[in-house]
């Protein structure tokens, strides 16, 4: 297959990682737990310990969830709720030593991208009604809209030293929604090697990474049609492998037969609308982080010139479907794909 040839299955499609494949084996055990964090549900699955052992790391690795989500939520009381308060009064503030680090990673990852992946317009995000748990159908004022797109909130505004964090424009208004969960994927690895646990799954609702295997193969996923239930193809993640998933199906509202996401250009001050979503495959180091924020560009800047984009962001492995249905995968992707 050609880099990002367009696939036309019957039944095409892409979306939400899905677990799959987890059915009742013989001992070792999979010891499992589910919670709702980060607006999402989350699932961990352990294999091949003894379940007390299992336990004490999924009751660790959830209860590191909830700190996260404590400290990074958006619009409920939160360390980063408190920190856009100070910056949209033009206020110094003091930080976590752990939040400077993470604001400064994406700074990183959104210079990476060409500021496409910008976790500085939690101010335009709000506009369209995405900070509440159910969004409301309603579409901004075009004045408001473009009141945002000139003010050009980016990370590069953001200023951090000794664990200071101020900007020199106040538009700026963080929203780590398309980082937290790679953060936690990579944090819930680390607690369960810490934790003695050799062979694991994370699941955060879609965001997926595996450590070790699920007995004598790899862990696998299934990837799910973004419009109607069912996978479409299934893959195996490797040891320190993360997938990351953006679409537009999870967090949508209608108006007029129009669907608006919560995956906005920053450019336009609008949802984007070239893709329905979005899945990378990333290995190495902090592989959940990047996987679950280098989805956001590829998604937002379309199929147009998706090869292309993929490669300046050091992604080899991409599984797309575009607005019309039609879907593109890299070569490497393509290889792994069953």
């Amino acid at each position: 297959m050609k880099l990002s040839a367009l696939i036309r299955p019957a039944q095409y499609g892409l979306g939400l990682i899905l677990l799959w494949g987890l059915f009742a084996c013989s001992p070792p055990p999979l010891v499992q737990q589910q919670a709702y964090v980060f607006g999402t549900l989350v699932e961990v699955s352990v294999y091949g310990a003894p379940e007390a052992q299992a336990q004490r790391a999924l009751t660790a690795v959830l209860a590191r969830f909830d700190t996260l989500h404590r400290t990074l939520h958006a619009w409920q009381p939160s360390d980063l709720s408190r920190l856009n308060t100070a910056l949209a009064h033009r206020q110094r503030a003091p930080v976590s030593a752990e939040l400077a680090a993470m604001l400064r990673d994406a700074q990183a990852l959104s210079t990476q991208s060409g500021d496409v992946f910008n976790p500085a317009i939690g101010g335009l995000i709000a506009l369209w009604g995405f900070h509440t748990d159910a969004p409301q159908p309603r579409v901004p004022d075009a004045a408001a809209i473009a009141h945002w797109v000139k003010n050009a909130p980016r990370m590069r505004d953001l200023h951090i030293k000794h664990n200071t964090v101020w900007s020199d424009n106040p538009a700026v208004q963080l929203d780590l929604g398309g980082y937290a969960k790679g953060v936690a994927l990579d944090e819930a690895v680390r607690i369960l090697k810490a934790q003695g646990i050799h062979n694991a799954l994370v699941n955060i609702g879609g965001n997926v990474i595996a450590l070790g295997t699920h007995g004598d193969r790899p862990w696998r996923v299934g990837i799910q049609h973004p419009r109607k239930p069912g996978t479409l193809a299934t893959l195996d993640l490797l040891d320190g492998e993360a997938i990351g998933t953006s679409g537009d199906y999870q967090r949508y509202f209608e108006v007029s037969g129009q669907r608006y996401s919560h995956l906005i250009d920053p450019r336009t001050g609008r949802p984007a609308t070239g893709m329905r979503s979005v899945t990378v495959l990333v290995a190495g180091k902090r592989a959940g982080t990047r996987s679950d924020a280098l989805s956001k560009p590829l998604f937002i800047d379309g199929a147009g010139h998706l090869a292309e984009h993929a490669a300046r962001l050091g992604i080899a492995d991409y599984l797309a479907v575009d607005a019309n249905g039609e879907m593109h995968a890299s070569p490497a992707m393509t290889a792994r794909l069953r």
